[in-house]
């Protein structure tokens, strides 16, 4: 894990309770950088965790105590409504997964935190809940008044940033227009100059439709919305190329890049996960705050057992350290 020193703790939110988060943010306590988190979860929950796991580990309210020992875990409680159930998600504890959510925040914008990590949440309970919720994505920027969050993975080398996020496939070519990836384009490349320090960064883009098109007869996105999109941030100086086809796009035979957009989510990142499931980081780009997160799901069938791994979440936390430190 990296060496950054902050001189504000990380907020770490516990995700749903139901599924593996707990137990990955357990995972933290004794970790090189735990002493600069506080993890925003019910602490009743987590000691039941603790217990069910056979972890030793002393939560401390972060306000009223500090960490000690080792396996101290500092903790901002966010009660929930009903006590969770190991792989049963409960649709009256979504309000406060969602005030938790809203709390990290404010203490990132208040400077009581350097930045967010954010375990999995189950966006299908929280949509039962009667809460409208397509993910942290959408969620954050909203709550940050960002008309254009962008989401980008990072796997070692490898950075792959989304069009579009979680929506039906059928939708995404009516949502992709000239601006909003003339827009999508000009977010990336910021960040990854001003985040991830890459002096004049490349990027490659892929095009929607097999072959991008192959001139138009296998469709027409790519020709008429895709490569005006990158004309224009060429035009103001950007290193952008596309609209490659996206089996391609990610060889060697497409040449260097700093970040490969892609124009939806399963587009993107089948590759990323490839390339580096467990390891890889969920970042958005655009927000006013540091924010990444894990590159899998609650894996509810998981939670408790002991088997959750919390490699891509030690990633995460890694990865906002230094982002953070920066």
């Amino acid at each position: 894990m990296t060496t950054a020193q902050l001189d504000r703790p990380l907020a770490v939110t516990a995700g749903e309770p139901a599924g593996i988060g707990p137990d990955l943010c357990l995972a933290l306590a004794g970790t090189p950088l735990a002493a600069q988190l506080v993890v925003i979860g019910d602490p009743d929950l987590l000691a039941r965790r603790a217990e069910q796991l056979r972890r030793t580990i002393r939560i401390r309210l972060f306000g009223e105590q500090r960490a000690e020992l080792a396996d101290d875990l500092l903790v901002l409680p966010a009660p929930l409504a009903n006590a969770a159930v190991c792989g049963t998600p409960d649709p009256r504890n979504a309000p406060a997964l969602l005030e938790g959510l809203k709390s990290a925040v404010q203490g990132c914008r208040d400077g009581t935190f350097a930045g967010l990590v954010t375990a999995p949440l189950q966006k299908s309970v929280i949509n039962d809940a009667g809460i409208p919720f397509s993910g942290h994505t959408e969620f954050l920027a909203e709550l940050l008044g960002v008309a254009t969050p962008v989401m980008l993975l990072v796997a070692d080398r490898l950075r792959v940033a989304l069009a579009s996020t979680h929506m039906p496939l059928r939708a995404v070519p009516d949502y992709l227009s000239e601006q909003r990836i003339s827009d999508v384009i000009e977010v990336l490349h910021h960040d990854l100059h001003a985040r991830f320090a890459v002096a004049d960064p490349e990027i490659v883009v892929c095009g929607l439709n097999p072959h991008a098109g192959e001139g138009g007869h296998l469709g027409t996105e790519d020709r008429d919305v895709i490569a005006p999109a990158i004309a224009r941030a060429r035009a103001q100086g950007r290193r952008v190329r596309g609209p490659l086809p996206a089996d391609t796009a990610f060889t060697p035979a497409a040449g260097h890049a700093d970040a490969i957009l892609a124009m939806y989510h399963d587009q993107g990142l089948p590759v990323l996960k490839y390339a580096g499931f467990g390891r890889a980081v969920n970042v958005t780009l655009g927000l006013p705050i540091v924010r990444t997160s894990v590159d899998h799901g609650t894996a509810l069938d998981l939670a408790g057992t002991g088997r959750a791994d919390a490699g891509s979440l030690l990633a995460a936390v890694d990865l906002a350290a230094a982002l953070a430190a920066r």
